[in-house]
């Protein structure tokens, strides 16, 4: 396709608008996209910019201007305004001092706030019923100190048919 403003160059930017449900196409080389007010044209996408994106878009959790401005990292100094321009943090210490909106962001690009980690599904059949046991007697106990007696027999239960399981297969 040839660039529709110098009809000269290979269009590489391809821009649709759709204004009051009118669809309109525009497609241009670099040269002429650059050139033109009405095409946003930057090239410097970068994850920090991403990240920092993401920051801005999390809705249960608006950015203040009085946290960006006034939360600093004791140990190194960096300030959240200046992590958000960044997009990364200046020490170990940042993930303290920025906890509040970190949590938040860390949920949404990983899924968790914990890294679970992956496990080959050919060879780690053991080592996924030796988390999943390990995830049962922590929920056990949990049951226990809430007195849900129920729900810990049941949990108990399914530790030992699991244990049962991971011995048949050795």
């Amino acid at each position: 396709m040839i660039c529709e403003n110098c009809n000269k160059n290979t269009a590489t930017v391809h821009v649709t608008k759709i204004l009051n449900d009118k669809k309109t196409e525009l497609h241009l080389c670099e040269q002429c996209a650059k050139q033109s007010e009405g095409v946003p044209f930057d090239t410097s996408f970068t994850i920090n910019n991403f990240l920092t994106g993401l920051l801005d878009s999390i809705h249960d959790s608006p950015i203040k201007v009085d946290y960006i401005k006034t939360t600093k990292c004791d140990h190194c100094g960096m300030s959240y305004g200046k992590f958000k321009q960044l997009g990364r943090l200046g020490c170990s210490q940042c993930y303290n001092a920025f906890q509040e909106k970190l949590i938040p962001l860390i949920k949404r690009v990983q899924g968790s706030e914990v890294h679970t980690g992956k496990v080959p599904k050919r060879a780690g059949a053991n080592i996924l019923m030796k988390k999943e046991i390990k995830r049962l007697k922590t929920e056990l106990e949990k049951a226990i100190r809430s007195e849900e007696f129920e729900k810990a027999a049941v949990l108990r239960d399914k530790i030992r048919e699991t244990e049962r399981q991971l011995h048949q297969d050795n």
